[in-house]
């Protein structure tokens, strides 16, 4: 008679729970985070819209921003936020994207690559014909000037929002933590440094990034859903941890 440890009836349905609670998990989580970020991007919103709250630092953070400056830093974050473009960043996605597709014989990596991007450009594009939001004085900003709308951050929601899916495709198919944690550590601190390089150069207003992280954050929790749901629908037998 098998041990309880080596018994594969009782070993099938120790995976059969973990695989449940793993997709109840995610499920959990990803639908909190989407409620979270959209309450508080209306919160935000509300601040832009009667200047109060956290649109009050936006002043005191461009004038220490300004503050810091140097002809050197000027440059180098300037060729750094250029990388969250419209062409680098979405090229070299696609790229990665890709390569993964053909690694994996599927069109699961090109369809959540192609769907975070172009929900980004559609967020991007929308709010800013919605809001119609002034960009900081030219006179504060570094050079060469940008005269689009300010909220949200463009290259902020689309850094985020590119970097954050490449980042998931990647942990679904590392099987160390180590390798895990470096992959969404990397990505949460492009993100981060990308925004904050908007504020310093005099691009956009401290709330122009927050927004922005706040909509790329509700919109990757959304496709992570998405994409679980479709894993438990389409393969509910696969381990969906080594998807």
């Amino acid at each position: 008679m098998p041990s309880p440890a080596t018994d594969p009836h009782r070993l099938d349905r120790r995976r059969r729970v973990r695989r449940h609670g793993t997709f109840a998990a995610v499920l959990v989580v990803g639908l909190v985070v989407m409620a979270g970020a959209a309450y508080l991007f209306s919160d935000v919103y509300a601040a832009v819209t009667d200047d109060e709250s956290i649109a009050l630092l936006d002043q005191p953070t461009l004038r220490l921003a300004m503050q810091a400056r140097s002809p050197w830093l000027d440059t180098a974050l300037t060729v750094y936020t250029n990388v969250a473009g419209v062409i680098a960043l979405p090229v070299l996605g696609l790229l990665v994207v890709v390569v993964l597709a053909v690694r994996r014989r599927e069109w699961v990596p090109i369809v959540l690559g192609l769907s975070a991007g172009a929900g980004s450009l559609l967020m991007t594009q929308a709010g800013k014909e919605l809001f119609g939001r002034d960009r900081p004085p030219m006179s504060d900003a570094v050079p060469p000037y940008e005269t689009s709308a300010s909220f949200p951050s463009g290259h902020t929601l689309n850094a985020t929002v590119v970097v954050g899916i490449v980042a998931y495709l990647l942990v679904l198919r590392q099987t160390r933590r180590s390798m895990r944690a470096l992959t969404i550590t990397a990505a949460a601190v492009f993100a981060l440094t990308i925004g904050l390089s908007r504020v310093y150069l005099g691009h956009h207003w401290l709330t122009d990034v927050v927004g922005a992280w706040l909509l790329a954050l509700a919109w990757l929790a959304e496709l992570v859903v998405a994409h679980r749901i479709w894993l438990r629908l389409g393969r509910p037998d696969q381990d969906e941890e080594s998807e």
